[in-house]
Order: C-alpha cells, then sequence, then structure tokens
C-alpha cells in the first residue's frame, strides 16, 4: 500500500498493490498495522457501511457527526465511479472552509482516508455505484450533521450542475459552513 498525503494534512489517499492474473484479481484493501504507521497512531475501526446509487448524480452529503461521535472514515468504493470531498471543518485549522477531491474508482481501487473533523460526500459518476466505508465511531442519529453540498464560500466542483444533481430530504436542508452550530 502506498499513502499519499494530500493538500490538507492528516488527508491520505491510499493506492493498494493490486495483483491481477487471468481469473481477476487480489487486492488487500485493509492492514491496521500499515495505516497505524502512516497515520502515526492508532485507529481502531468498529463499524462497516455500505451505500448502493443507481444513477449518475447522487449526492450524499457533505456529512459528519457532532462530538462525541466523531468518526474516522476510511472510504472507498466496490461498483462504478465517485468523486469523493472532504472539507476542513475544524474552527482554528489553517485549511478551514478548504476541501480535498478525488476520484474513487472499482478500477483504481484507491481509498480516502477522512480523518475526525471534516465533513465528506460524494457524487456518484458512473450510472451504478456500491461505496463501502469503516468508521472508529458507532453512528448516532442525535449527532448527525452536515453542511450545505452547494455552499459558495467552500466552491466545491462537483461536475454536475444543479439541475443534475440528486440529493435526499436531510441534504437539500443543511446549512452553509459559516451557519453551522455544531463544528469542531
Amino acid at each position: 500500500m502506498i499513502f499519499i498525503p494530500q493538500a490538507i494534512p492528516d488527508v491520505l489517499l491510499i493506492e493498494p498493490a493490486v495483483h491481477n492474473d487471468k481469473r481477476g484479481y487480489f487486492v488487500e484493501t485493509y492492514k491496521q498495522k500499515l495505516l497505524d504507521e502512516a497515520l502515526g497512531c492508532q485507529v481502531n475501526f468498529i463499524q462497516d457501511n455500505e451505500s448502493k446509487s443507481t444513477s449518475k448524480g447522487v449526492l450524499r452529503g457533505l456529512h459528519f457527526q457532532s462530538p462525541p461521535f466523531t468518526q474516522n472514515k476510511l472510504v472507498r468504493v466496490i461498483n462504478g465511479r465517485v468523486l469523493d470531498v472532504v472539507v476542513d471543518i475544524r474552527r482554528g485549522s489553517l485549511t478551514f472552509g478548504r476541501y480535498v477531491s478525488v476520484e474513487l474508482s472499482e478500477k483504481n481501487k484507491k481509498q480516502l482516508f477522512v480523518p475526525r473533523g471534516f465533513a465528506h460526500g460524494f457524487v456518484t459518476l458512473s450510472d451504478e455505484v456500491i461505496f463501502a466505508y469503516k468508521v472508529d465511531a458507532y453512528y448516532s442519529a442525535e449527532h448527525e450533521e452536515g453542511i450545505a453540498y452547494n455552499d459558495k464560500d467552500i466552491d466545491i466542483d462537483w461536475h454536475f450542475s444543479e439541475k443534475e444533481i440528486i440529493l435526499s430530504k436531510a441534504d437539500q436542508n443543511y446549512p452553509n459552513l459559516s451557519d453551522s452550530k455544531k463544528l469542531f
């Protein structure tokens, strides 16, 4: 595995070694020891989640859990392609309000480590996507938060027009970053 620091410290792109042959492929998607060494600390994942989206332009996010249920995430795509986005929501951070975006796909097998203090979201770039992620804290409905995907101050290029994006009701109603009361 290769761990590639991104423009915002603590966000890591992970490129696993893929072993292909005539039967298909084998890839080691997670190894605790290597991730801990790359991060310089230990992360204990306790829950795996998976979502399926059935058309291009489905946008999920930008989500985060407020304290005490903040989460580190390790995200990847099993089927399809997404533009994955993380936004620094740590007040006082030098990169507060900035984002990192990467394409994750079943073909490139890349993963993204999303640390606590970041909002996370993705938009589907293919007609079908199966998205999987590990978290190190249990989900808590009363601590689920989000920021507006179309916040003009963050100005994320989602690669789709507003009319093309498909959102849940909750994702349509999140506040802008400057209006959020639940940041870190």
